[in-house]
C-alpha cells in the first residue's frame, strides 16, 4: 500500500498538469450530413467540426473522422509560437531571424523572417529553427502540460509535427483553440495575446477570423492531407472550427480547405452573408 501512494501522487499530478482538450460532458452534439455536399461538390473527402461557444454545441460532419488523430503539420505553428515566446526562445513576434541563404520552394521563404511573418507565410525553416532553440526537453514539458494531442515528439525536434510522431484530432484542435482564444492556456497572458494577433487572417467591421492551414503526407502511401483550423469572433460570439480533407490533386485541392470551411461557417450563421466566398491559400506543402 505504501508503495502505491507515490504512484497515485504521480498520476494525480499528471492529471492536473494535462487538462483535457476534449469536449465537456454536458456539451451538445449535432450531426450535419447535409454538410457532406460541401466536400463531395468539390470532389474531396473530409470532415469538419464547429463549436458554438455560446450554445455549448458541437456541429460536425463525419464525427468518426473528426475524432481520429493525424499529424498537425503547419497548424502546430500556433503551439510552437506559444512555447517560443513563453521560454524566451524568441523575444517577441517582431524579432528577426536571418535567412540562411538556402533557396527553398517559395520565394516568400527566401528572406529573413519573424514569428509573425513566419506564421503568415507558413515558413517551415523558420519554425524548425524556433523548435531547435526551444529544445526537446522544454517542448516535451509544454506538450505534456497542455495535453496537446498524443504529446509525442518522436522523429526529431524539428520534424515531429511534420512527418514525425505527433498526432492530434480535429476535436482536440478545437479544444486547444478554445483555450487559446479565451486566454486560458497555461502560458502568460501576453504570450497568448501575441499569438492571437499573428493568427488573424481577416478582419472586417464586427468580425475577426483567426486561422491556420496545414498540409501533411499521411499513411503508407504518403497521401496529401490538408488542415484548416481556427475561430471566428462576431458580435460577441465565438465559433471554433477544425477541418481536414484528403487532397488527391494536391495543389488543386488545397484551396478547398478554406472555401469549404467558409461555406460551413456561413451555413451555421457565423460568417456574415456579405463576406467574400473564399480567400486565397498558399498552394504548397508547407501549409
Amino acid at each position: 500500500m505504501a508503495r502505491s501512494i507515490p504512484m497515485l501522487r504521480v498520476l494525480l499530478s499528471a492529471l492536473l498538469l494535462c487538462p483535457a482538450l476534449a469536449p465537456a460532458r454536458g456539451d451538445v452534439w449535432r450531426e450535419h450530413p447535409e454538410w457532406g455536399a460541401e466536400f463531395s461538390g468539390r470532389g474531396v473527402n473530409g470532415s469538419i467540426v464547429v463549436f458554438d461557444e455560446r450554445a455549448q454545441a458541437w456541429h460536425v460532419f463525419d464525427r468518426a473522422r473528426a475524432e481520429s488523430r493525424y499529424s498537425p503539420a503547419s497548424t502546430f505553428k500556433l503551439f510552437n509560437a506559444l512555447v517560443a515566446l513563453e521560454t524566451g526562445a524568441v523575444a517577441d513576434e517582431h524579432e528577426v531571424m536571418r535567412w540562411d541563404g538556402v533557396k527553398r520552394t517559395f520565394d516568400d521563404w527566401n528572406r529573413d523572417h519573424t514569428l509573425a511573418s513566419g506564421m503568415k507565410h507558413s515558413v517551415v525553416w523558420y519554425y524548425q529553427a524556433v523548435a531547435r532553440r526551444i529544445g526537446a526537453a522544454r517542448m516535451q514539458a509544454w506538450l505534456d502540460r497542455v495535453g496537446y494531442g498524443n504529446r509525442d515528439i518522436g522523429g526529431g525536434i524539428d520534424r515531429f509535427w511534420l512527418d514525425g510522431a505527433l498526432r492530434i484530432s480535429q476535436v482536440e484542435q478545437v479544444g486547444f483553440l478554445r483555450r487559446l482564444a479565451s486566454g486560458t492556456l497555461p502560458f502568460r497572458p501576453d504570450v497568448q495575446e501575441a499569438v492571437r494577433r499573428i493568427a488573424i487572417v481577416e478582419a472586417a467591421p464586427g468580425w475577426v477570423l483567426y486561422a491556420k492551414t496545414g498540409w501533411a503526407l499521411v499513411g503508407a502511401e504518403q497521401a496529401d492531407f490538408g488542415w484548416y483550423v481556427g475561430w471566428l469572433e462576431r458580435d460577441g460570439r465565438r465559433w471554433l472550427f477544425a477541418l481536414t480533407i484528403d487532397m488527391p490533386r494536391a495543389r488543386e485541392d488545397a484551396p478547398k480547405r478554406i472555401s469549404i470551411a467558409r461555406s460551413v461557417l456561413a451555413r451555421i450563421g457565423a460568417l456574415p452573408g456579405d463576406a467574400p466566398a473564399t480567400r486565397p491559400a498558399r498552394a504548397g506543402r508547407s501549409g
